[in-house]
């Protein structure tokens, strides 16, 4: 990001037509063109359907890219008439970029863009980090993604990119509930869950805790003395326990 002009770049991103929720999203867009007879008016040529619905697209560019080793769970499908690296569902996609090659060419993204246009509702760009010094270049692509409705996902090394794609797909159909946080409706389990948040009491010492004293209100008047005796506790997790407990809920 060093030789990256930050005003020739607004400029850039300024003259792109940022794409907005696509009201009807395509699959494809491939390269070849058929002319229109009447009015000479270039048109897409129709797209190829998945041979199977349960492939990852992947763009013929990415094959070799070391992620998609760990694309074990789904399969893939090398086409060369998709805009973006991966097509990942019906409405979904994913741009996948090098931190390190985007800082050698910056203006790549907004090319990519600019080639997307409005297709698909869920767009992706998926950002390898793989350099020293990564902020001033996630600065700048968490720009983009908010002016260009796209998704960031981060990911630390090649592995773990292949499979937050691998994890797209394989949830594509799944309700939006089945990765929601689950809330406890057993009082039991709540105090269980409310004491596992003090670290490093973990779900173990929380179920003897509770056992031991019986309930919360024993538990908070107990002694640190009186903690570092139940089993499994000790003097470390008991004082740092203790000290939790006996902070003010709010401050002077």
């Amino acid at each position: 990001m060093d030789n990256f002009d930050d005003d020739s770049f607004n400029d850039v991103l300024g003259s792109m037509e940022m794409p907005s929720a696509a009201k009807q999203p395509k699959l494809v867009e491939p390269p070849a063109t058929a002319v229109a007879p009447s009015n000479n008016t270039s048109i897409p040529a129709p797209a190829k359907p998945a041979s199977n619905p349960h492939s990852v697209l992947v763009h013929s560019k990415q094959r070799g890219n070391p992620i998609l080793k760990s694309i074990l769970n789904v399969p893939l499908e090398f086409r060369d008439d998709i805009v973006p690296d991966y097509v990942v569902g019906r409405t979904s996609c994913v741009i996948y970029l090098s931190l390190k090659y985007h800082n050698l060419n910056p203006d790549y993204i907004c090319q990519r863009l600019k080639a997307l246009g409005k297709m698909y509702e869920l767009r992706v760009l998926l950002v390898q980090v793989d350099t020293p010094e990564p902020h001033n270049a996630l600065k700048s692509l968490t720009r983009i993604s908010l002016l260009a409705d796209l998704t960031m996902m981060l990911a630390w090394n090649a592995e773990e990119a292949g499979k937050i794609i691998e994890t797209y797909k394989q949830f594509e159909k799944r309700p939006p509930d089945l990765i929601m946080e689950r809330v406890e409706s057993n009082p039991h389990q709540k105090l269980v869950a409310a004491l596992t948040n003090i670290k490093p009491v973990n779900k173990t010492d929380a179920v003897t805790l509770l056992q031991t004293f019986g309930n919360l209100g024993n538990i908070i008047t107990a002694s640190e003395e009186r903690l570092s005796q139940v089993m499994g506790l000790g003097p470390r997790k008991a004082k740092k326990l203790y000290k939790t407990l006996q902070e003010p809920f709010l401050s002077k």
